[in-house]
């Protein structure tokens, strides 16, 4: 694999972080649901900023560590897999609710 597709999967993967921490901390601020149940469990405890922050740096701290092992076998395949369970299960769920406030 080359490491500019390497280093592209990466930054994709880093913006679907960030683009579902924001979306999610605006979701419930406009009182929509947290689909995720470990999230929820945390949420009384610190917060709901503090436990998305704490989440989402513990992802993006997961992809530096496979971006650092980019020439050991799978490490595509991961980074693709990733960044296709986030469009799916976040990206495009969150843009559908974001974009249903143009027409409210």
């Amino acid at each position: 694999m080359s490491t500019k597709r390497l280093h592209q999967l990466f930054l994709l993967n880093l913006c679907l972080q960030v683009f579902d921490g924001v979306a999610t901390y605006e979701g419930l601020h406009h009182h929509w649901a947290e689909g995720n149940p470990i999230l929820l469990q945390w949420m009384p405890f610190i917060g709901t900023g503090a436990t998305l922050l704490l989440f989402k740096a513990k992802a993006c701290g997961f992809l530096v560590i496979l971006r650092r092992l980019g020439d050991q076998p799978f490490v595509d395949e991961a980074l693709v897999m990733l960044a296709t369970v986030y469009t799916f299960f976040s990206f495009i769920p969150w843009m559908t609710r974001l974009l249903s406030l143009l027409f409210v």
